[in-house]
């Protein structure tokens, strides 16, 4: 495991100061390993009550009687083995479970709490995962307006040292769910809440930390600098990700055809191996990421534009699209720009935008009849693989206008890349290429790697420049050959394929 030493001291502090915050973060994020986690870390120095609230029914939010019931025996549970807490407050909290619904209200749990707070030798903590099965009930807000009325008076009426609630919806924006349209309002129940800015993701040096004790006890031979590199470059350090990649190269490589033992798999190609792996998995993560795509429409237009058009997106968080994309961890903030959140996530989002097209796209069946001539001694053959492109690309799209090319070619050529590779290689598109004029696909195959940049022509000079990134691009991946797809809308382009020496390197450039 990373160490989550750094993060459990700033979260302690902040429970020190009394402040009441939220943990907002993407599905599989470490929410809940982090809560079990500064539970264990504030040891003796607090009383914490860390509740799920997905083990509480739905009826457990039927009404407010309903939900102080299931409360009430929530927390006696866990408090049952509990040395520290009154006598009176276990006594209290049980009598409440037990009062029939149509007596009990919100206001007597809240005073059984602050009797417990103001006799407790020990600051309490109260710790609330899984906030969102909550967030559609009224109930839920009633019981955020109480803890915030407690937090205001704190000062004259004994209360929780703090409270924190996990989930993936920011709970200061849930009445916008729940208000009827001419009610809608910006006074959140849950306005107290402090700002969480610990950063939950994992860095290149904690993954490097993690690996040397995992090569302490394995000793595979990994060279740690660069596995810990490639795990955060294609995950960005999604605690989730890193894991999986972790637990393919460890568990399921080990055995497989090119991987006979762990000092193999743990390499780049195993690396590779392990990625292609995770993408083609359907993980309940994934399906969660997908999902939101249909539920949110807007959402998939501005991904599809980031993704296949190159579009500069501001990053306003004020921007409905961009809140929601954000915190379902589709994006990130990248020096005020939106930008896909990790490598593996656009891998995924391009194979299901270009799966929607299979069905209906002349260029994916061209791929599909083509696709046995590509193939050389187990290795793809680019160049033929250009040439087929532009020949059906020409006979297919040749007539259509300038404005339609420029959007639709590079998604064209992944259509047509798309069966070739399928079940064996993989792609992914560099991000600091991604713009209107250019994009660089790194493909993955068989161990082999081939860069080729696509680009929309913009005159010589910019031409010989991007020659020239090209070949830097290629010192980056240790390679001497590179390819260029540019999609020209002169009319009077020479249509092809022509191979150029630049230093040490052989471009192989097609033109559209």
């Amino acid at each position: 495991m990373v160490n989550l030493t750094a993060r459990m001291q700033i979260m302690k502090n902040m429970i020190d100061q009394g402040q009441y915050f939220s943990i907002n973060r993407a599905r599989q994020y470490g929410k809940t390993t982090t809560l079990r986690a500064l539970s264990q870390y504030l040891g003796e120095d607090c009383t914490v009550v860390s509740l799920d609230f997905q083990k509480m029914s739905y009826l457990d939010f039927e009404n407010e009687s309903a939900f102080v019931n299931g409360l009430a025996r929530e927390i006696s549970k866990k408090i049952r083995q509990a040395v520290d807490v009154p006598d009176g407050t276990r006594y209290r909290l049980q009598e409440i479970a037990q009062e029939k619904h149509s007596r009990i209200k919100m206001a007597e749990i809240f005073d059984c709490f602050s009797e417990w707070c103001g006799q407790s030798v020990k600051p309490v903590v109260l710790m609330v995962d899984e906030v969102d099965t909550a967030t559609n009930n009224q109930v839920f807000l009633d019981f955020l307006a109480q803890l915030r009325a407690s937090y205001l008076d704190r000062d004259a009426v004994p209360t929780f040292q703090s409270v924190i609630l996990a989930g993936v919806y920011d709970v200061r924006n849930i009445q916008r769910k729940l208000r009827p349209q001419k009610e809608h309002k910006q006074n959140s129940p849950w306005n107290i809440a402090a700002a969480f800015r610990v950063d939950m993701s994992f860095s290149a040096d904690e993954i490097a930390a993690m690996l040397a004790e995992y090569e302490g006890d394995h000793h595979t031979g990994m060279d740690i600098g660069e596995m810990s590199g490639l795990i955060y470059t294609f995950t960005s350090g999604y605690p989730y990700l890193v894991s999986s990649l972790c637990k393919y190269m460890d568990e399921e490589l080990e055995g497989t055809d090119g991987f006979p033992d762990k000092h193999h798999a743990w390499t780049r190609k195993g690396f590779m191996e392990a990625e292609k792996l995770l993408v083609n998995e359907n993980n309940t993560l994934f399906q969660s990421l997908t999902g939101k795509l249909t539920d949110y429409p807007e959402l998939r237009s501005l991904l599809y534009g980031l993704l296949f058009m190159g579009r500069p997106i501001p990053y306003v968080p004020q921007n409905p699209y961009i809140d929601v994309a954000a915190m379902f961890g589709f994006i990130k903030n990248d020096q005020g720009t939106a930008v896909i959140s990790n490598r593996i996530f656009e891998s995924v989002l391009y194979n299901l935008f270009i799966s929607e097209e299979f069905a209906t796209s002349k260029m994916y069946d061209a791929g599909v009849q083509e696709r046995n001539q590509f193939i050389v001694d187990g290795q793809l053959d680019m160049r033929r693989i250009l040439e087929t492109f532009i020949e059906t690309f020409d006979y297919l799209y040749g007539d259509e206008d300038e404005t339609f090319l420029e959007d639709a070619g590079r998604r064209y050529f992944m259509l047509f890349l798309k069966p070739i590779i399928n079940g064996i290689g993989n792609c992914y598109v560099e991000p600091q290429t991604r713009n209107r004029e250019r994009m660089d696909l790194v493909i993955a195959y068989r161990g082999q790697q081939y860069i080729v940049e696509l680009k929309v022509w913009c005159g010589n000079a910019y031409h010989e420049r991007g020659e020239k990134q090209l070949s830097d691009y290629l010192d980056y991946f240790h390679l001497k050959k590179g390819y260029m797809l540019s999609f020209n809308f002169n009319r009077k382009k020479t249509i092809g394929i022509r191979e150029i020496v630049l230093g040490d390197k052989v471009l192989v450039e097609a033109v559209v």
